[in-house]
């Protein structure tokens, strides 16, 4: 196999636009692409800014119900800033946890998937 990266996953939502607002306006992703995909359906890509990884948000799987995502992990450079500004927005953000590799909060987005916004020492940990 040659696999170079991970081009996109899907995140379930009940509401595309609540879901999208969200990830952009309160996340800062960018918003990629939005467009009909088909009766009944619709398109939306997002992803970190500069980032090759995709985020698609996904109604009609009926195996992937609207908050059963688990372990999406967003890196930031200010985790004591970035939690207090989810915080400010009304995300019910987590405390804040110390592990041996870094820090770490968890916080659900609108349909309640569980995201955690992490901070790696520079070491990893080692």
């Amino acid at each position: 196999m040659t696999v170079r990266f991970v081009q996109l996953f899907s995140v379930p939502v009940t509401d595309q636009a609540r879901a999208r607002d969200f990830y952009v306006d309160v996340l800062g992703l960018e918003l990629v692409r939005e467009q009909p995909m088909g009766p009944g359906r619709h398109w939306v890509q997002l992803r970190p800014r500069s980032a090759e990884t995709a985020i698609t948000l996904v109604t009609w799987f009926d195996e992937m119900p609207a908050g059963s995502l688990r372990g999406l992990v967003l890196e930031t450079d200010d985790l004591d800033g970035d939690a207090a500004r989810l915080a400010e927005r009304g995300v019910d953000v987590g405390p804040v946890e110390q592990m041996p590799w870094g820090r770490y909060v968890q916080f659900p987005d609108p349909d309640g998937n569980r995201l955690i916004l992490q901070a790696t020492d520079a070491d990893g940990g080692r």
